[in-house]
Parts: structure tokens; C-alpha cells; sequence
């Protein structure tokens, strides 16, 4: 309380404070003249460094990955001290937003079988990929966000956006990762049953590239639930409810999120709370 009254002095009177609080103005100076404690001042030391993991996650990080970062640079520190200076600071996470699905299955066309079923625990890099399409809301009109993962690492290694949504966008996510990543025959490709990835043109251009083919079931998030997770991170942690004034805007902003945040910054707690790029360095010893 003693704490209470100092912050206070320039509002309430001393005597009013004390009496208020049923403390005395000698064991107030007493308490002023003593040296901060021990804790008090490691508190307010993790408190700058909360404040800035904060600010360089632009707000995103919550209390887990605050304090697998605060770990990560040497404090050693329970969450609930995290948590605690996380209230009395006023910060808190981006929480979570529902994810509205936008594919929608070819009519006519046999899907091909489900060669992951929900088994998200990848030993190797480049053995399954996921892929799937959200939109940004812009007021310029949609954008739409076309991403490959790879479900090893939960890396982003493809993406594409454009104002359409058509097969020839997952294609371009598709290439760019088939690119960087120049994986082996017999990659398992996973989907869910939209159009896009049912279409002629996609399933020929992954039987060109000896990729393998693998939908979940019929309007089944929960089939392809690690690119819908990313979604819903990407949505929560870069829009919370704003729209983009352009969709130059949006483009912008979803490669620094990707590229520069996501991939190589953001703390992942299916991979012990490391990043991507970090994950597959220490595991595998695949280039940035």
C-alpha cells in the first residue's frame, strides 16, 4: 500500500492516504527511506523486457511466447510472474478470432484419398505439404492469400496474392515452394476438396512435378487444421478486425508478416516454442 500512496501524492493528501489506508506517516518515510527489494527490481527489469517483446511482436505475443522469449534470452521467470507483469503493465495477446472457410469442391470430380488423416507430426522436411486459400479484406475489395506449408516445420514456403480466386493462384504458392525448396519425388501434397486444388489443371501439374495428391474429407476444417491455424494466427496477430486501406497495403504488409515475422521470428509451441526457420536449422540443417 505504501506503494499505492507514493504514486499518489500529487492527487491525495498524505494524512488522508494514511488514515484512508491505516497506515501512519512514520511508517510511511520509513518505507520510502528503505532501498527497492531484490524482487522489485527484477520485476521491473522483466518488465522492460516484456514491454519490448511486446512491441517487436506488435502486440501479438501473449504470455507463452513472452516467456519462451524471455527464457530464450536468458531470464529465468514462472508464467504467472509473466502473467502477472503482463496485467499490471496492461498488455495482453491478440486473441482469437473464428476463420470463415472460402473454398468450395468442384462439382463432378472424384477427389483423391486422404493420405495424411489428421497425422500432422512430420519427421522430415519436405515430405508433406499443406495448402490452402483465406482472403484479407481490403477497401479496395477482397485479396486472397494462397499458402504451402510445410507441415514439418510449420514453414510457409510458398505463397501467393491476387484479386481473383482461381486455380492459377495456389498453383503460383505451389510453384514458389517447388522452387525454393526443390523437394524429392513423392511429396505428399494436402488440401482440402476446393475447386482450385480439384481442378484438372492442378492435378496434372502435381502429377508433372511427382507430387502426390492427398484431400481431406468434405467440409472438414479440421483435415487440414494446421494451414487453417495459420489463418487464424495471420488474422488475429495482423488484422484484428482493421481493413487494409489498399490492396497494396495488404500485399505489403502480408510478406513482412510471412517472411520476416512468421517464418523466422515467431515462436511456434508445436516446435517447443522456436521458430520455423530456427526449428528446421537446429533439426535438419536446411538453408534460410
Amino acid at each position: 500500500m505504501f506503494e499505492f500512496i507514493e504514486a499518489h501524492r500529487g492527487e491525495f493528501y498524505l494524512d488522508v492516504m494514511c488514515r484512508m489506508l491505516g497506515v501512519t506517516r512514520a511508517g510511511y518515510f520509513s518505507w520510502r527511506g528503505r532501498p527497492i527489494s531484490k524482487r522489485k527490481t527484477v520485476d521491473e527489469q522483466l518488465g522492460e523486457e516484456i514491454e519490448a517483446i511486446h512491441g517487436q511482436s506488435k502486440g501479438r505475443y501473449g504470455v507463452p511466447r513472452i516467456h519462451a522469449e524471455l527464457k530464450a534470452r536468458g531470464f529465468l521467470c514462472s508464467r504467472r510472474r509473466v502473467a502477472r507483469l503482463m496485467r499490471e503493465l496492461g498488455l495482453r495477446g491478440k486473441s482469437r478470432r473464428k476463420y470463415k472457410v472460402t473454398t468450395k469442391a468442384a462439382p463432378g470430380r472424384q477427389p483423391v484419398p486422404d493420405l495424411v488423416g489428421r497425422r500432422f507430426q512430420v519427421q522430415k522436411p519436405n515430405t508433406v505439404w499443406a495448402g490452402d486459400i483465406s482472403y484479407l479484406p481490403t477497401k479496395e475489395g477482397w485479396l486472397y492469400l494462397a499458402v504451402m506449408m510445410d507441415l514439418h516445420s510449420r514453414r510457409v514456403v510458398g505463397w501467393a496474392m491476387g484479386e481473383r480466386l482461381t486455380t492459377d493462384l495456389p498453383l503460383a504458392a505451389l510453384q514458389m515452394g517447388v522452387d525454393r525448396r526443390q523437394p524429392p519425388p513423392g511429396l505428399i501434397h494436402h488440401s482440402d476438396r476446393g475447386s482450385q486444388y480439384s481442378s484438372h489443371l492442378y492435378q496434372q501439374t502435381l502429377a508433372e512435378q511427382n507430387i502426390r495428391g492427398s484431400m481431406g474429407r468434405k467440409g472438414d476444417c479440421f483435415d487440414n487444421a494446421v494451414v487453417e491455424s495459420f489463418f487464424s494466427t495471420l488474422k488475429r496477430e495482423l488484422l484484428l478486425g482493421q481493413v487494409f486501406e489498399s490492396r497494396q497495403e495488404a500485399r505489403t504488409q502480408v510478406f513482412e508478416f510471412i517472411e520476416v515475422f512468421y517464418n523466422r521470428q515467431r515462436r511456434h509451441s508445436t516446435l517447443g516454442y522456436r521458430s520455423p526457420l530456427e526449428f528446421e536449422q537446429i533439426n535438419q540443417g536446411v538453408a534460410a
